[in-house]
């Protein structure tokens, strides 16, 4: 799934987007997660894009006629633009067509991903967004937060972090970098974590995210920016996906945690 290095990509690279008038929508799925909201989504015709952005791992684009355009990317959706007539390709759900055969095209294999149309001064309401806990690189994620939301947790704290009711924007591959980064432990629980180590992972979070950003994002199975730029940060990965490799002399290892793969390395994990 893109997480939010990903999705800070994403939209950086919408950016020539920006001022580019709709004149054409194609559809062809009507469902994707949720069905496509077709008539909403018409209402963006012939309007400009005013300003694209991230909420946690949604994107968000925003027209002059005050109506938004939210989409989430789901386990294996990407977003291309194409300055051309390419011919749609299989799994090329919607289609926007924009002046000088510019298109951005909403791929999804898997179909887990979503569109919808929001009025833009209504956007913190709605429900994907309102329940989210703070942007995982937001300024106001501090010690005192999220000591507030884990110190009665007896949750490991890998679990905490993916939560994103607690932290938005942080998914399963980021989370164990983070952890081995602040030398945490993906067993430790909420509860046990003082405000220094909070800190330690609030540090690493910043850290891990922004460089993941500078590398563009990680491209393991699916994601590919949507000018069709690989991520280059999975050759930074330091535990993710070594499972059996030595680092500092010591194996990292791999176990699941609800469900998921956790990469780290007990030794320097504590």
């Amino acid at each position: 799934m893109p997480e939010l290095p990903e999705v800070e990509t994403t939209v950086n690279s919408l950016n020539i987007l920006k001022n580019k008038k709709v004149i054409k929508l194609d559809v062809h799925t009507k469902k994707l997660r949720y069905p496509v909201p077709l008539n909403p989504l018409k209402q963006i015709l012939n309007s400009n894009i005013i300003n694209l952005r991230r909420i946690a791992k949604y994107v968000i684009i925003d027209f002059d006629n005050l109506n938004s355009i939210l989409i989430h990317l789901g386990m294996s959706g990407r977003l291309k633009i194409l300055k051309n007539r390419t011919l749609i390709k299989k799994h090329d759900h919607l289609v926007f067509k924009f002046s000088n055969n510019i298109r951005l095209i909403f791929n999804d294999p898997r179909k887990f991903g979503f569109i919808d149309v929001i009025r833009s001064d209504k956007i913190n309401n709605i429900r994907y967004i309102k329940r989210l806990g703070l942007d995982a690189l937001d300024k106001r994620l501090s010690k005192e937060y999220l000591h507030d939301k884990f110190h009665k947790s007896e949750v490991p704290i890998k679990q905490l972090l993916l939560n994103q009711y607690i932290v938005a924007g942080i998914g399963n591959i980021y989370a164990s970098e983070i952890l081995f980064d602040a030398k945490i432990s993906p067993l430790s629980r909420g509860k046990d974590l003082n405000k220094y180590q909070i800190g330690t992972i609030i540090q690493s979070t910043k850290k891990i995210l922004k460089k993941a950003i500078k590398f563009g994002g990680s491209t393991i199975n699916d994601y590919i920016s949507p000018d069709g730029t690989l991520g280059n940060f999975q050759n930074n990965f330091r535990v993710y996906g070594k499972e059996g490799k030595k680092i500092r002399g010591y194996k990292i290892k791999k176990m699941v945690q609800y469900g998921r793969s956790t990469f780290f390395c007990p030794e320097i994990q504590k």
